[in-house]
């Protein structure tokens, strides 16, 4: 068969991997996350076979490569057919553990262990209600494995055959049908409404839609949201792509700095990684049930141990019966009733308050017949008859039942609670036309705002997330922090402004708490742009210099100001006064056109390029020689300014670096074991050297850096 004709045998399917049309029907290979959005417009529908690529799990966007959760469903809930997974053989256990905690929920769990035993709330029997809608469910039902026997796999006389470096062939008889590449390359798709012509100023209370509908819809983004309070952003099952998509719409991600995750769907976990990836450490708000089941299924993906994943974020264990407070806010979690552990939640803010159904059929007739088939106790029959719609804000999920709670039941409520009602996860064409309900809407620009009474403390706790975000700050005594309330002053600017110029005498420290600057000292090959709870100003105070850039402000802008005197006086005798003197002495336009010209340091913020910056020791080796060996503790680390670098293992060439290369595993000398390589030089090399136990405390504060930061030799 003609290459042409292969070619065109192979669809690039618009979210990533590739579709083959064979005699036997459509093989998927590779599955990102909502790829069944792009198959369920093609001829053949959704593919009943998939084929896992070496990869499941990409680390630098932070989302599985084996998505097959949502058309599983899609074949055996709708079409009645059962999904062929061909894989290579050991990863057979991992996609068992990922589709046992997406489809069935855990094993092994003690709902207990969630409830907080003082309040004295029932426990229900969540395992009863899981099996009431798995109906005796087995993984047979819904699914077959085929696996390669030395790189080879037939199925109803198609032969997949996995080359060497991994690409696939795919022959019908002695025909080739395609040839498809081995690397998945997953590109994000998602609506994103319209950017914001000044960047977003978080509210009092509001809440922002990141996608209105379900995994099943084709024409909008999949459920989840944003609460914001105290003019900070919360995370509820962030989608795949939102945290992207609140960066191109003018949002800074580090306005968001906690996730609710309700459970382990891939609607509803599939962007948790990507936003534990971005910038700075995240705190998860779940329950140890829901918690473990999303470990236990990134696990498997990723082949990570549950323990490794743990150190990418911070686990706040919420209790039922309990309530948990996060940006002033009281938080009260519910189980819900789904087919896997799901937890729902009330919030009270000020005057405010607001209900979060999570996935949940809130159908009294399903609630009436749990109740006479005896799977759920009188007591959590109460529970559920009583859901919070005296709540000033429901936020309520809908579709198909009867994992979801019908529209016609929200449509069938007395007006005044439809009138309170945001209905989401459900699409737009199955919404009624003629309601008192409102339809969620996707967009940073239809975020909802809602009235509500302000803080007593309200400016000084936006004075103090400043603190809270800044990095160099964190460990700083209370008294200091009392004395930065005192000393710090608000300060505007409009769209243009110069706020700093070149070569004037430095009179001030600034923190952004909103809006863009831009940096320019001159002969930047990548322009330096500053965002909210960047700093910028401190180089010329430490110095008793004058200013070594011209600062504008990109956008209107909201910054906090400490004069000089004060400034110099809050930091002296601080581990920042200390950063502070390095910074000045090594920063200059070559280390930031370095950083930003280096592929392994591309995924670095303003914010971390300057931390690194920080830490840079200058070196200069003139003799030849191994910098790091093979099976040494890693002492250093290393950035290449000029000069080559040979890498080797167990004797063997791998790869030449040169400038801007990174010498060294970041992720070894994390986990503080032994180099996998040597890294030798023939001729004088010139280098930045960072200290293991400074790297390892920029890593513990930017953990999602850690696993793009990863040599793959």
């Amino acid at each position: 068969m003609p290459e042409q004709q292969k070619n065109e045998n192979v669809t690039v399917l618009p979210r990533g991997g590739y579709l083959v049309d064979t005699p036997i029907g459509y093989i998927q290979f590779g599955s990102p996350p909502e790829t069944i959005k792009d198959t369920m417009r093609m001829p053949k529908d959704v593919p009943q076979i998939f084929v896992l690529t070496d990869e499941l799990f990409n680390w630098t966007k932070g989302i599985s490569i084996a998505e097959i959760e949502f058309p599983l469903y899609y074949n055996f809930f709708l079409k009645k057919r059962r999904t062929t997974i061909i894989c290579r053989e050991n990863q057979f256990e991992q996609m068992k553990k990922v589709l046992q905690e997406a489809v069935f929920g855990p094993k092994e769990f003690d709902i207990a262990l969630d409830y907080d035993a003082a309040a004295g709330s029932p426990v229900p029997d969540i395992r009863m209600e899981m099996d009431f809608f798995r109906r005796n469910l087995k993984f047979s039902d819904l699914l077959s494995f085929g696996f390669f026997k030395n790189n080879r796999f037939t199925f109803q006389g198609v032969t997949i055959e996995i080359r060497e470096g991994g690409d696939f062939v795919v022959r019908h008889g002695s025909d080739v049908i395609a040839v498809v590449p081995s690397r998945v390359e997953y590109k994000p798709t998602y609506l994103i409404g319209q950017r914001l012509a000044e960047p977003y100023k978080p509210p009092l209370f509001g809440v922002t839609c990141l996608g209105p509908s379900h995994g099943f819809d084709p024409q909008e983004n999949t459920s989840g949201f944003i609460v914001w309070l105290n003019h900070n952003g919360i995370m509820v099952d962030p989608p795949v792509n939102s945290t992207e998509w609140l960066v191109d719409s003018n949002v800074n991600p580090k306005l968001t700095d906690s996730i609710i995750l309700t459970h382990c769907h891939a609607d509803h976990d599939a962007g948790t990684f990507q936003k534990i990836l971005q910038e700075q450490r995240v705190t998860i708000y779940t329950t140890e049930t829901v918690m473990m089941s999303f470990l236990r299924k990134y696990s498997g993906l990723s082949n990570m141990p549950i323990s490794y994943l743990m150190r990418l974020f911070t686990f706040h264990p919420v209790r039922i019966g309990k309530p948990a407070f996060i940006h002033g806010g009281k938080f009260d979690m519910f189980y819900t009733l789904h087919s896997i552990p799901t937890i729902g939640f009330k919030m009270e803010f000020q005057d405010q308050t607001f209900v979060y159904s999570s996935d949940h059929n809130n159908d009294p007739q399903i609630h009436r017949e749990l109740l006479d088939a005896g799977l759920i106790t009188q007591e959590r029959y109460n529970e559920l008859r009583h859901f919070p719609w005296d709540s000033k804000v429901i936020y309520h999920e809908s579709g198909i039942a009867p994992l979801h709670t019908p529209i016609a039941i929200l449509n069938s409520l007395p007006k005044k609670v439809r009138k309170r009602i945001v209905v989401y996860h459900i699409a737009k064409k199955d919404f009624p036309a003629k309601t008192a309900l409102t339809l969620a809407k996707f967009g940073i620009e239809n975020t909802l705002y809602f009235k509500t009474s302000h803080p007593r403390f309200e400016t000084a706790y936006q004075i103090m997330g400043l603190l809270k975000n800044l990095d160099f700050f964190e460990a700083l005594p209370l008294s200091k922090a009392q004395e930065f309330l005192d000393i710090v002053e608000e300060e505007r600017y409009k769209k243009g402004e110069v706020i700093i110029k070149k070569g004037t005498v430095g009179d001030k420290f600034y923190i952004i708490y909103s809006g863009n600057v831009s940096v320019d000292s001159g002969g930047l090959e990548q322009r330096k742009i500053y965002g909210s709870y960047d700093y910028f100003g401190e180089v010329a105070l430490v110095t008793e210099g004058t200013r070594a850039a011209d600062v504008v402000a990109e956008t209107d802008l909201v910054v906090y100001t400490i004069s000089r005197d004060k400034f110099l006086n809050f930091i002296v005798g601080t581990e920042f006064e200390k950063t502070l003197t390095r910074l000045a002495r090594i920063r200059n336009s070559e280390t930031w056109n370095l950083l930003s010209t280096s592929d392994f340091f591309k995924y670095c913020t303003s914010s971390q390029k300057t931390w690194l910056e920080s830490i840079f020791i200058p070196r200069e080796i003139h003799e030849p020689g191994d910098i790091i060996r093979e099976g040494e503790e890693i002492q250093y680390v290393y950035i290449i300014r000029s000069g080559e670098v040979e890498v080797t293992k167990q004797g063997r060439p791998v790869a030449v670096l040169k400038r801007g290369d990174f010498i060294g595993s970041v992720q070894k000398l994390h986990l503080g074991e032994p180099e996998d390589y040597t890294f030798s030089n023939s001729g004088p090399v010139s280098v930045y050297a960072m200290k293991s136990a400074d790297i390892k405390k920029f890593i513990d504060n930017n953990p999602g850096l850690l696993m793009k930061l990863v040599y793959n030799f």
